[in-house]
């Protein structure tokens, strides 16, 4: 068998220089979520089949990879299908974890939980940029919280933290599950159809409104409902207030409370946010997962060219565990995404000190080397990042290779004489 240097394809090895960032990222997210009340958690990357295949996690669930049955438990010539085979996989995302977490530890949990969740999940996916088969993901969530105070404060934490990133003139794009599906019922299609008229409704961004007009025709829709429908959006482009246009529009078919609900949230958002993003109202943001309930929300950046992030409520995925709804809200942002951004702008790490190598000539006395391993002590204590290595033959190509890893000062320690060199 020949053995292969290269990863598994769609995964990657982390060189040095994208480590440094990824570690400082996680630490802005750590300390930022931290200012908002959110406490870390961490679940295994592998779950339970059954689990995973709960009908939660939308096209994911058939990006599984899936793990055999072990031992006396896999039993080959016996198997009949696939249930015989597979007890457990990897994790496709965070969410489907927390709430077999939350389900298993609620009565250890304060209410509301604010959980903070980062890990690797995997995806059976077609790799592309930005897009690997294994991956971080980054999620925080509210468990417990009924009202509309979970996705103020989701959308303050995660915009603070890509504002101190950085982050400048992004979007995030805001939309509501039972505004979609009053939209639906207005124009006169079956409950049983929305589903398949979201799917059509999410492709508006490529396609346009004529796009997805003859898609719904062509799905075999009624013409008059798909009229309604589309006249909805076209007539909202006009509008000098689109949700306010909407909402009079859909006033007879909206559940009670949504309008208020939804419109307190923007108006609290904008009422404290900074300069640097935009709130959006997006009646064709529909988010893929099949377990929102009400309000999604997704960050855009015109940088990436396409979605960030993104979340939004499932109040009823908690009682698919227990029996027992629980409101639960959540936002996820797009860790490797933004890691990609910051590595294609030249980011460099703020406030980490000078790097300097200390390079040794061979046969340094143990007096020396111990007043030299003394000073570079101090120097960490200091904040600065020292490096302490021989010195090589080929001085000059080793300088040129630490010189490539950020080093910007060298000393050179010799056996007779010490020598500075910038």
């Amino acid at each position: 068998m020949t053995l292969s240097k290269k990863p598994v394809t769609g995964m990657k090895d982390i060189l040095p220089e994208e480590m440094e960032i990824r570690d400082y990222v996680i630490g802005v997210i750590k300390e930022t979520y931290g200012n908002f009340g959110f406490t870390s958690i961490e679940t295994p990357c592998v779950e339970n089949i059954a689990n995973l295949n709960c009908k939660a996690g939308g096209e994911n669930e058939k990006l599984i990879f899936k793990i055999l049955k072990r031992g006396e438990k896999l039993r080959l010539e016996e198997a009949k299908g696939e249930e015989d085979l597979v007890d457990g996989g990897l994790r496709y995302d965070l969410t489907v974890p927390l709430v077999r977490y939350y389900s298993n530890h609620a009565n250890e949990l304060p209410t509301p939980f604010k959980a903070l969740q980062m890990g690797n999940v995997w995806r059976a996916d077609r790799p592309q940029r930005g897009r690997y088969r294994q991956f971080m993901q980054c999620d925080i969530d509210i468990l417990g919280e009924a009202s509309n105070l979970a996705e103020i404060e989701l959308i303050l934490a995660t915009t603070t933290t890509l504002g101190r990133l950085g982050f400048r003139n992004f979007q995030i794009r805001i939309n509501d599950r039972q505004i979609l599906k009053a939209m639906a019922a207005y124009s006169g299609f079956a409950q049983e159809d929305y589903d398949q008229v979201f799917i059509l409704l999410d492709k508006m961004d490529k396609i346009g409104v004529e796009g997805v007009e003859a898609e719904l025709l062509e799905a075999g829709y009624p013409k008059d409902c798909v009229s309604k429908y589309m006249g909805l959006f076209r007539e909202m482009e006009t509008a000098d207030n689109a949700i306010d246009f909407l909402m009079e529009k859909l006033a007879d078919v909206l559940p009670a409370g949504v309008q208020e609900s939804f419109q307190e949230i923007i108006q609290s958002v904008e009422a404290t946010k900074g300069d640097f993003f935009e709130l959006v109202f997006d009646p064709t943001l529909v988010r893929g997962m099949s377990y929102y309930t009400g309000t999604i929300f997704e960050i855009a950046m015109p940088e990436f060219g396409g979605s960030c992030g993104g979340g939004g409520r499932y109040d009823k995925m908690v009682g698919k565990f227990t029996g027992n709804d629980v409101p639960a809200c959540g936002f996820s942002i797009g860790f490797e995404r933004i890691i990609l951004l910051l590595l294609e702008n030249g980011f460099q790490v703020p406030g980490k000190g000078r790097k300097v190598a200390y390079l040794l000539e061979k046969g340094l006395p143990s007096e020396k080397l111990c007043a030299v391993m003394k000073e570079a002590q101090e120097e960490r204590a200091g904040g600065n990042q020292i490096l302490v290595t021989r010195m090589n033959k080929n001085k000059k190509f080793q300088k040129e290779q630490l010189t490539a890893q950020g080093y910007e000062e060298f000393k050179e320690f010799y056996r007779e004489q010490l020598k500075l060199e910038k």
